[in-house]
């Protein structure tokens, strides 16, 4: 006997059929015509087709009398300890009694954000999950929490009061303070100090410290876009910016988006004219966070400066106590569309890189760093820079030349007095790079005395002044070939009080300025660069070199 808890609603229509009619009844032999047909249960009135466990007889079979009710119930997908094949098996519970997580998807201006609930989080691939922070915290420079954003909710607001006495605690150690404060609660600490602002992360797991840091930095950049400056006043100010940035730049203790200018096209500082989009940026959801899609622009063009700043500081003896040059690779896109870039070095660089023979002086490059944008596993590779540039300017490639590099102008100056009221001065400065190469906007500053008055100055090339406020003699010569050299004669009268008193002045070095275009120390070069954009557009590549006095000190007075 059938009994109606374990059947469906369709087992029960059935087994209402079953009592008003025998099995003789309900199954009948098909006719004589030696066709097949198929021959179905009645349904019920609601029912549009027929029952699910319908069969077609052969003329002369007998009733299947052998198939008895419970093979019926299997097969409908009754409750009778058998799964129904086409039925999709359930989920397995989770231990404890937790339930799974459930991922609602909320629209929040332009972005379509996807919140994970806390409950059961623990059980969501924990070991995806490692090295996340916990808290984001910005304090003032007491230490008091101006803004703070819980991403895990396994640290509570107390965490910066604890953060700050231990870093008054460190303060009196010698040793150099660390951005990495640690916690005997298993909290670590990692902050910088912008201004008056401190920003700070609270993380019970073991964060890549580097990456903690760096993003930080990249909220500072982030917030100086948006405020102009980062400052507490700037913070409480804007507070529901600053909030809605800190959900868009860290989800769930993982940094996301730091990309200003990707960040300003759905978050805006005026909330009542920001406009609603059916779907986010696609900069967001897409590979490329640096780059929006749907940029034109009437001409495309590249501009690739490739600048390099030398330092220098000489003693009074002549010898070179420092000397490196720092170096970068500006970039200033317009460009349409999604393009590739691929850009191609010289062979000195690249194949020492490589560590191959090459022609001449290798360059020993120190200090590499690329722009995000660079796929660095194609330059490890065949040592090919690729990438999809920003909009705008960048830094595409920064690096450090630490060999020691022969000063590009030289500059010796001789101090005598004469009957205590009078001082003369006499310049040399010669330039030592190649003579097809000019340096332009040349500045030479010679410290004198304080209380020089009445400047006689003559020069065999520009022109110089006496500047008072910086108690310097200012040399400036427009243009100055390679090989040169040139002189510069001045006399200044001085107090007699000062110069029976002898005092002493105090030794200021002297400061070179200047720019030489089309030539660089290291000499890097750009061999190619080439745009490739699915549109087919021919887009227009220009370099430039540039060389430019960076911290330029002689102390030979």
């Amino acid at each position: 006997m059938l009994h109606l808890p374990e059947l469906p609603r369709v087992g029960q229509q059935v087994l209402n059929q079953l009592k008003s009619r025998s099995a003789s009844d309900i199954i009948q032999a098909p006719p004589s015509s030696g066709t097949r047909e198929n021959h179905h249960l009645d349904p019920a009135p609601s029912s549009p087709s027929p029952l699910p466990f319908s069969r077609s007889l052969r003329r002369g079979s007998d009733p299947p009398q052998h198939r008895t009710a419970p093979h019926r119930r299997e097969h409908i997908g009754c409750r009778c300890g058998r799964r129904d094949p086409r039925t999709p098996p359930s989920p397995a519970p989770l231990p404890n009694g937790r339930r799974r997580p459930q991922i609602e998807r909320e629209r929040r201006g332009r972005r379509v954000q996807i919140q994970i609930r806390r409950a059961g989080v623990d059980e969501i691939a924990p070991t995806a999950m490692a090295g996340a922070v916990s808290a984001l915290f910005l304090l003032d420079i007491k230490g008091r929490v101006l803004v703070w954003r819980d991403y895990r909710g396994d640290v509570s607001a107390l965490q910066a009061e604890r953060f700050f006495t231990k870093l008054l605690d460190k303060e009196d150690d010698a040793e150099v303070h660390s951005p990495v404060v640690y916690d005997d609660a298993g909290v670590t600490y990692m902050f910088i100090q912008h201004s008056n602002v401190f920003l700070l992360t609270a993380a019970r797991q073991n964060c890549n410290a580097a990456s903690i840091l760096l993003f930080l930095h990249r909220v500072v950049d982030v917030f100086k876009h948006y405020f102009e400056e980062l400052e507490e006043e700037s913070l409480r100010d804007n507070f529901v910016v600053v909030y809605e940035l800190l959900d868009e730049m860290m989800d769930f203790g993982y940094p996301q988006y730091t990309e200003a200018k990707i960040l300003s096209e759905f978050i805006k500082t005026d909330a009542y004219r920001m406009e609603v989009s059916q779907r986010p940026p696609m900069a967001v959801t897409n590979a490329v966070s640096w780059r929006s899609e749907g940029i034109r622009y009437k001409k495309n063009e590249v501009f690739l400066d490739v600048v390099e700043s030398v330092n220098i500081l000489v003693n009074s003896n002549g010898q070179i106590v420092r000397s490196d040059v720092v170096g970068a690779l500006k970039m200033r896109t317009y460009l349409s569309g999604m393009p590739e870039c691929k850009l191609g070095l010289n062979d000195r660089v690249l194949l020492e890189a490589q560590g191959r023979a090459t022609k001449g002086k290798a360059i020993d490059l120190d200090d590499i760093k690329f722009h995000q944008c660079v796929r660095l596993a194609r330059f490890e590779n065949d040592r090919t820079i690729s990438f999809v540039p920003p909009d705008g300017s960048f830094d595409l490639m920064t690096y450090r030349l630490s060999t020691q590099v022969k000063p590009l102008i030289w500059v010796e100056a001789q101090i005598e007095k004469h009957s205590r009221s009078r001082i003369e001065l006499m310049v040399k400065a010669r330039s030592q790079f190649k003579e097809r190469s000019t340096a332009t906007n040349v500045e030479i500053e010679v410290p004198v005395p304080s209380d020089a008055t009445n400047p006689n100055i003559r020069t065999s090339m520009g022109s110089a002044a006496y500047a008072p406020e910086r108690d310097a003699m200012v040399w400036k010569v427009k243009s100055f070939p390679g090989g040169k050299e040139y002189m510069c004669r001045a006399e200044f009268s001085l107090p007699s009080i000062t110069a029976e008193e002898g005092a002493q002045e105090k030794k200021a070095p002297i400061r070179v300025k200047f720019e030489i275009p089309y030539f660089t120390v290291s000499g890097i070069q750009v061999r190619y660069l080439k745009i490739i954009e699915k549109s087919g557009y021919q887009a227009l590549p220009w370099v430039r070199y540039i060389t430019m006095a960076g911290e330029y000190e002689l102390r030979l007075i």
